[in-house]
């Protein structure tokens, strides 16, 4: 099926367009006004008073600019829309208007190959961790400017975590976290990765083209023979950040055992206790074995 031609929708506006809409601060003061507000929709008379327009021809004009596209006009007053709140959200998370930097940042977390110190540097609106003795590294992932706002650094590693596991959970799904667009996985074993595996899973949306890699592992983070088997063994796989997960951020138990199609095994190792996962080309998981501990000779 081929992809909708933006030029063949009557009510579509093209994206040059809609930027020089929004480009303006009258109407992105508008916009923020209707995202403030207690109730909406906001009459036009309040509306007008929170941007302290006294002309009312000349922010009429602006607010016309924005409605359909970025705000409804109702029977009770003016609303956002979809599109409207989407600019709102990436003012507030600093998308157009920040670029910090920070780090290097020493974590309490052991590289999973060489066991020396972990960092994670924020730099381009991604965070990389890293080890700082071997360099190998341990995934490079966005993160939103805003989301450095009332934290300190641990706070917004461990938010960094979450978002990691949020944005491959919507990837495996098949859902682009970029633009909800339809999101294609595969098995990849050429080429370079943040995550520093030869063997790892490509996420790549079919409409916007924003992609995302990962060890195999981490398709497994919610998988639920994988959950029980931690806690099992006293460990919480929700509040252990990623990046201290062998399996996670690394070929760590991981065999190939056909490449086309594709079938892996991750084996999970705990308490001489092991879990072994064979997943397919779809990612699905096609087989789970669990194998004991073999008790030590009296």
């Amino acid at each position: 099926m081929s992809k909708p031609d933006i030029n063949e929708c009557e009510t579509c506006v093209a994206p040059a367009e809609a930027f020089s809409v929004v480009g303006n601060e009258t109407r992105l003061s508008i916009l923020e006004a209707l995202w403030q507000a207690d109730d909406r929709p906001v009459r036009f008379s309040d509306l007008r008073e929170t941007v302290e327009m006294r002309d009312s021809a000349q922010f009429n004009y602006h607010l016309q600019q924005l409605t359909d596209q970025f705000v409804v006009n109702t029977d009770d007053g003016y609303d956002l829309r979809y599109a409207g709140k989407k600019v709102v959200r990436a003012v507030i998370a600093g998308e157009f208007n920040q670029n910090p930097r920070w780090g290097p940042h020493e974590l309490d977390a052991d590289c999973v190959t060489c066991g020396g110190s972990l960092v994670a540097v924020y730099e381009d609106e991604c965070i990389a961790v890293d080890c700082a003795d071997c360099g190998h590294p341990h995934g490079e992932y966005p993160f939103p400017p805003g989301g450095l706002t009332d934290r300190d650094r641990d706070e917004v590693m461990r938010a960094f975590d979450q978002r990691v596991r949020h944005l491959h959970c919507l990837a495996a799904d098949g859902v682009c976290p970029e633009c909800s667009g339809k999101m294609t996985s595969h098995v990849e074993r050429e080429g370079d990765c943040c995550i520093g595996s030869d063997v790892r899973v490509e996420h790549v949306c079919q409409q916007c083209g924003h992609s995302l890699c990962s060890a195999i592992g981490l398709v497994l983070l919610d998988q639920s023979d994988v959950v029980h088997f931690h806690r099992e063994h006293g460990v919480d796989l929700n509040g252990t950040p990623y990046w201290e997960l062998p399996w996670c951020v690394s070929d760590h138990g991981t065999t190939v055992h056909s490449t086309d199609p594709f079938s892996v095994t991750v084996t999970i190792e705990l308490g001489g206790d092991s879990l072994a996962v064979t997943i397919d080309d779809d990612l699905a998981v096609a087989e789970v074995e669990r194998t004991a501990a073999v008790p030590a000779d009296d």
